[in-house]
């Protein structure tokens, strides 16, 4: 039998797991709760055209409105090919049905045309935000790097980056960096 001292006991751990937070930051409720209130004023603000063009578009991008189409069609359809007799035939060539069918997709593209403009004045506000954000991340990194380089400077510390610091203390200039893409892109 051996001895307690040389039985196999588990590895020390050496890291613990961090504390788990009780909730989410009040920054981010904060963020969550102002991002919640600017899409309600959007929408508040929003012409009762747009809210009908809006209403209409989430209406026809679902099932029911699969169901309504195959429920109305097939009727037509079974009713006018004489597979269904409880109504006198009304379009036997199916040309009503058909030009039904285009005015129905000239509306329904236009109103869906109106909501992705809507969507995309939308989504160019959150990126101006976005690209606004980053250049202000990059700037404060930018400060960072010349500060935590002045330290290591003042306390003779070398280290692997040394050759890059000169390079990550300078400021991007964003205007410059859309001319090289611009340049690229028509090369």
């Amino acid at each position: 039998m051996p001895r307690q001292d040389e039985r196999k006991s588990p590895p020390a751990r050496t890291t613990f797991p961090p504390p788990q937070p009780e909730g989410l930051a009040p920054a981010l409720i904060r963020n969550i709760r102002t991002l919640q209130e600017r899409r309600s004023a959007a929408e508040r603000a929003a012409s009762a055209q747009e809210r009908v063009a809006e209403a209409i578009t989430r209406f026809t991008g679902s099932m029911a409105f699969v169901y309504l189409h195959v429920v109305l069609f097939g009727f037509w359809t079974l009713v006018n090919a004489g597979l269904l007799p409880i109504l006198p035939k009304w379009d036997e060539s199916f040309v009503i049905l058909g030009t039904s069918a285009s005015v129905e997709a000239i509306f329904l593209s236009t109103f869906v045309l109106i909501s992705q403009n809507r969507m995309a004045a939308a989504a160019d506000k959150r990126a101006d935000l976005d690209l606004h954000i980053s250049l202000l991340a990059e700037h404060e990194v930018t400060k960072l790097v010349a500060m935590v380089s002045a330290i290591t400077e003042r306390l003779g510390i070398e280290t692997e980056a040394d050759p890059e610091v000169d390079e990550l203390r300078q400021d991007v200039a964003p205007d410059a960096v859309l001319d090289e893409i611009e340049r690229s892109d028509h090369s």
